[in-house]
């Protein structure tokens, strides 16, 4: 990848606004996302996290473990590992032996939650024909080309990360603890010893 041009400061601070909009607008359209999702499949026993486990096991060319299954879908394995054993519980799928790893039982769809995800995709190809109508499929396909660049770039940027963490917290300076004076918890305050003082006849 060829390096980027340099910018002037201008076009540096553009972009950083850029991206710092574009970064909440993700957020605010993941939110959405979700709870649009959770009301497209909910009378189908699934949720939007339910109906991306069963995505990622559709996708793969084979059965993949809840650690692939959670690699493939960018969340941690305890989250896929709950999701995966509530959706057991309900019939949506179900483990295999796994002839590589004992331990690491492979995840597979039941009939009943494939023809979940069936309903499902269907679903979601109207809602989405909805949803683009009027826009370019151009546009929408820069839009993606766009968010998978960012995505690319976050994960090389770690060894970044790091650098600036730790430069920050060298420039940090140092607090020195504060001390506060206390007292002896067998020590009474003056004023409360003359308030407590027993009262001589007036």
């Amino acid at each position: 990848m060829e390096p980027d041009p340099p910018r002037t400061a201008p076009d540096r601070d553009r972009t950083r606004h850029a991206l710092s909009d574009l970064v909440v607008a993700v957020f605010r359209l993941n939110g959405d996302l979700l709870a649009a999702g959770d009301a497209l499949v909910q009378d189908l026993g699934l949720t939007s996290a339910r109906w991306q486990v069963l995505g990622a096991i559709a996708l793969a060319p084979a059965p993949l473990p809840v650690a692939h299954i959670a690699r493939n879908m960018g969340l941690a394995r305890q989250s896929v590992q709950r999701l995966v054993g509530e959706m057991r519980a309900d019939g949506l799928i179900r483990l295999a032996p796994n002839p590589h790893h004992r331990r690491a039982p492979l995840v597979a769809m039941t009939p009943r939650g494939a023809e979940a995800y069936r309903q499902a995709m269907a679903r979601n190809a109207l809602w989405s024909d909805g949803l683009t109508a009027g826009l370019a499929p151009e546009a929408v396909e820069a839009a993606a080309a766009l968010l998978q660049s960012l995505q690319r770039r976050i994960g090389a940027s770690h060894g970044a990360i790091a650098s600036i963490a730790a430069e920050a917290r060298q420039e940090r300076p140092h607090e020195t603890p504060r001390e506060t004076p206390h007292e002896s918890p067998h020590e009474t305050p003056q004023k409360t010893r003359q308030e407590t003082r027993p009262e001589t006849d007036r």
